[in-house]
């Protein structure tokens, strides 16, 4: 071989070497690029296509941890049973609604999305610093005087059937009026888009257990009952394997009319409060200020209590132990049975 073919030779391979290194430095990039930097546009948010998110509420896995959630009424008359989605809410509030005892549901709906949400009811005053303080979409058919007059001046935005009905709210037929309203979040977020809502969410979020803590024989406790009037009395049962609460409703497993899967949840949180009497069959639920709360979770019981700043309404609602630090919630869909006392 001449000097020149050996230079030539030399030559040649550093230009495969150069060439070499820039495609390896695609490759690479590439490669970070297919893991961490697609992102899939879901009509409303943006994701990342590998990152997990976890939602702000229940702490579990939601691929729509970044968008608003819905904050839909619901009726708990014993002839709207089984609700349809109900299931499938990641938080509910229940609380009575009329001097006898009678309840309504609150479900927020963010991570899971029913085929059918209903049968959906009148908004009630005390829902809606709820809502708010969760940074919820507030969807209901109509609502009582005042709270209504609120709504329609925009104290928050909301979604309202009677403006919508036949369009993105829809009655069933074979269902008896007034409980053959219902809606989906397909059709709810359609309405949104158009009003215009800003859908990121903004909700601070509740703090969750990074593992299930000790128990210890003073607290243990696999039974929660709610004194509901009739055919309204509430009773959770904590399943030790599973470490969920399953709902009973007048000593019947509540089911999902959507999926047919019983109702469970990973925290029950009894919330105690007071009421004023407004005219007719409406009281006012106190929701904001701070009273006492019982957590159950894990199979256990704490004592503590909930507050939520009266002079704001958007305020989020705390719960705290009894040495005044926030409760770390237990990975799960959450259910709030509000007490009057």
């Amino acid at each position: 071989m001449t000097l020149l073919d050996l230079k030539q030779k030399i030559n040649i391979n550093k230009v495969l070497m150069f060439f070499g290194v820039i495609v390896a430095g695609f490759f690479i990039v590439f490669i970070v690029w297919w893991n961490k930097e697609i992102v899939i546009n879901n009509g409303i948010g943006i994701i990342n296509k590998n990152e997990t998110l976890k939602s702000s509420i229940t702490g579990l896995n939601c691929t729509s941890a970044d968008v608003r959630s819905f904050a839909v009424m619901l009726a708990s008359d014993p002839e709207a049973r089984p609700l349809s989605g109900i299931s499938q809410a990641d938080m509910v509030f229940e609380m009575p609604v009329d001097p006898t005892g009678i309840t309504r549901f609150m479900a927020i709906f963010q991570c899971e999305k029913p085929k059918e949400i209903g049968s959906v009811r009148s908004a009630r005053d005390g829902f809606i610093p709820l809502a708010s303080g969760l940074r919820a979409i507030f969807a209901h058919w109509g609502g009582e005087h005042g709270a209504l007059a609120k709504l329609d001046a925009h104290i928050i935005d909301n979604v309202d059937a009677m403006k919508y009905e036949g369009e993105i709210f829809y009655r069933k037929a074979g269902v008896r009026p007034p409980h053959n309203g219902f809606t989906n979040l397909s059709l709810l977020t359609k309405t949104a888009q158009n009003l215009r809502y800003d859908f990121k969410n903004s909700f601070a979020g509740y703090p969750h257990q990074d593992k299930e803590p000790k128990r210890n024989l003073s607290n243990l406790t696999d039974q929660v009952s709610i004194s509901y009037p009739g055919s309204h009395a509430v009773n959770w049962t904590y399943d030790s394997e599973t470490n969920l609460y399953s709902r009973y409703r007048n000593g019947s497993v509540e089911i999902d009319k959507d999926n047919g899967q019983p109702v469970k949840a990973g925290v029950v949180v009894v919330m105690n409060t007071t009421s004023k009497f407004l005219k007719e069959q409406y009281i006012s639920v106190d929701v904001q200020g701070e009273n006492v709360a019982q957590i159950y979770q894990n199979g256990v019981v704490v004592n503590g209590k909930w507050n939520k700043d009266p002079s704001k309404l958007d305020s989020k609602l705390y719960f705290y132990d009894d040495f005044g630090k926030e409760i770390k919630f237990a990975p799960g869909k959450i259910w709030v049975e509000i007490v009057i006392e």
